[in-house]
């Protein structure tokens, strides 16, 4: 019995870590969108669950979470089977590779991390055919850095107008990771030119709505900057457990 009792416990000091850390990221996000002059609610979360078990899952499901974000595919489709009871909408986040696809286009919802004309023709060719379009955000490398994933900010109109016809995916905006730094004032520079980089290509046909931009160091930057939707894991879930899977 007492180890009944430790393991409800733990269990149940993990649910009021994981409500505390959505909680306070919540606070975050709408103190950011107030200093910005934004409204309420204009800014979405997801949570990154990757790498974190899926009773983190449940735990933030339960204090009211619905979108989470995985980066690696076999993991990520662990979790989805386990957790069908949920209503979660699914999204990934990691480097997408051609052999990867079609279980992307037929398990999650969004995909952040498209760079690649091929990936979205294989994306929508692999989509079911009972289910909506796949919601595509186009990665951009704005800075050009070695060390990230994106597509060039010169290549990109290229990209979204091999992407944009495709029957069975749907445009939705840009998303980057840029490099981390401590400074706040260099926190929005890449967020801020990946937003004029969005207004200068968005069209009645093409909003490109959606800017998926900021992290758990870096949101109110990017929210600052006009960020839609922030990614965040280890403000919410604690650091990584890369051995738990």
């Amino acid at each position: 019995m007492a180890v009944g009792n430790g393991q409800a416990g733990a269990q149940t000091a993990l649910e009021q870590a994981v409500a505390q850390g959505l909680a306070a990221v919540r606070e975050r996000i709408r103190r950011a969108e107030w200093a910005a002059g934004r409204p309420a609610g204009s800014v979405h979360l997801l949570a990154v669950s990757k790498t974190h078990g899926t009773t983190h899952i449940r735990a933030a499901w339960a204090a009211g979470q619905r979108t989470f974000g995985e980066s690696y595919l076999q993991e990520a489709l662990a979790k989805i089977e386990v957790l069908r009871d949920l209503d979660i909408e699914w999204h990934f986040v990691g480097r997408l590779q051609g052999n990867k696809t079609r279980a992307v286009a037929e398990h999650f919802a969004w995909v952040h991390g498209l760079s690649d004309a091929r990936h979205a023709r294989r994306l929508s060719e692999q989509r079911p055919a009972g289910l909506p379009p796949l919601n595509l955000c186009l990665q951009v490398n704005v800075r050009g850095e070695p060390s990230k994933g994106g597509v060039a900010v010169e290549a990109l109109p290229g990209l979204l107008e091999q992407c944009r016809t495709l029957p069975h995916v749907r445009l939705r905006g840009l998303m980057t990771i840029p490099e981390p730094v401590l400074d706040a004032a260099l926190q929005r520079r890449p967020f801020e030119e990946l937003r004029r980089l969005r207004d200068r290509l968005a069209r009645a046909d093409l909003p490109l709505g959606t800017l998926s931009m900021g992290m758990s160091d870096d949101l109110e930057a990017a929210i600052a900057e006009g960020a839609t939707l922030v990614r965040i894991g280890t403000a919410i879930f604690g650091p990584r457990s890369y051995g738990e899977h």
